[in-house]
């Protein structure tokens, strides 16, 4: 029988070995998430961010080897995120009727993200590629990535803070929602949509088809709102 090592070395090099690591470990995560009663803590993305992460360190694999097979996820975030369209059609005459006030809450969080990530980075005295890395963090991952590149930022960070972002969002978000007792269906939806965009969208739809419905459109919305703000402030302050 090969080394345990021998047979590590064999799978790594199978690039549906991370495809399969990452469905089981989110799948984990979502039924410790439904059986322990939909804890905000226990959040599947973060349980398999963490599992994955504790993984690929202990086994010393690149995030370019597992990428190969986790490759095969990414390609469907796009159609995951045409699907949306779905809900939001179902719910397109609420979104009539409210289209202005949900307009202004849009452009009220997305000009709040920005600011607030600007502040707090501004404080802490980083360097301005930082600032500029960390200020569109709450837009999808590839616009932020091209707004964070354009404006000097580092793409691949702001990646990470987009994550970090949405997986702080879709745990936090809910419970500090119905903690300042924010019981709207449509508005709960919106708040996680922009604040946290898929991963927030996600948890949205968990919740209702009205949330899920109003957070994708906050999420589309914002990803515009923030890539018309964000060049704009930063043309300003330079």
């Amino acid at each position: 029988m090969k080394p345990i090592e021998d047979i590590w070395v064999y799978l790594a090099t199978t690039p549906l070995l991370h495809l399969t690591l990452t469905l089981v470990a989110y799948s984990i995560g979502e039924t410790l998430y439904e059986r322990l009663g939909r804890l905000p803590i226990l959040n599947p993305v973060l349980l398999a961010v963490i599992a994955l992460a504790g993984l690929l360190i202990a086994t010393d694999t690149s995030y370019a080897a597992y990428f190969e097979g986790a490759q095969f996820v990414h390609f469907l975030l796009g159609p995951a995120t045409v699907a949306l369209a779905i809900p939001l059609y179902r719910q397109i005459e609420r979104v009539r009727k409210s289209a202005l006030p949900l307009v202004a809450a849009i452009c009220a969080g997305s000009t709040t993200a920005i600011a607030s990530a600007l502040v707090l980075t501004w404080v802490a005295g980083a360097d301005l590629p930082i600032i500029a890395t960390v200020t569109p963090k709450s837009a999808t991952t590839p616009v932020a990535m091209a707004i964070a590149e354009g404006i000097g930022g580092l793409p691949s960070l702001t990646a990470v803070m987009v994550i970090l972002t949405g997986i702080v969002g879709a745990t936090l978000g809910p419970p500090l929602l119905s903690l300042m007792r924010v019981t709207d269906e449509a508005a709960r939806g919106v708040a996680l949509g922009t604040a946290s965009h898929g991963i927030g969208t996600a948890r949205a739809m968990a919740g209702s088809d009205i949330q899920g419905a109003f957070s994708g459109l906050a999420m589309g919305l914002n990803a515009l709102a923030t890539t018309l703000l964000v060049p704009l402030i930063w043309l300003l302050l330079s």
